[in-house]
């Protein structure tokens, strides 16, 4: 698991060929926008989320976000745990980026 910054984010996203990007907020906050090709899995959902998580490719990388980098940072410590290769927390959030977003 590590800590990025938005630019060192984006810059490792824009070169993986391997990435999978990780929304972990609520149905609700998906609303305001999310990143493109974004997978919804809400951390609040607990078993739900465990076991959508469980089911996840264990070798991609993802690169996984909230709102302000909290929950997303929770969400790669689980993953670390799970046995996820590769899991970068976007710090800062939804809220300080500033890459594409795709409204609903």
């Amino acid at each position: 698991m590590a800590d990025l910054s938005q630019d060192t984010w984006r810059e490792k996203l824009s070169e993986d060929k391997n990435a999978v990007v990780l929304d972990v907020r609520t149905a609700e906050e998906l609303e305001d926008g999310f990143i493109p090709n974004a997978i919804h899995l809400d951390i609040y959902q607990g078993q739900d989320f465990m076991d959508s998580i469980n089911k996840l490719d264990k070798d991609k990388n993802y690169f996984v976000y909230c709102k302000s980098g909290g929950r997303s940072g929770q969400a790669c410590a689980i993953m670390s745990q799970l046995g996820f290769k590769n899991a970068y927390n976007l710090v800062g959030g939804i809220m300080q980026w500033s890459g594409e977003v795709v409204n609903n």
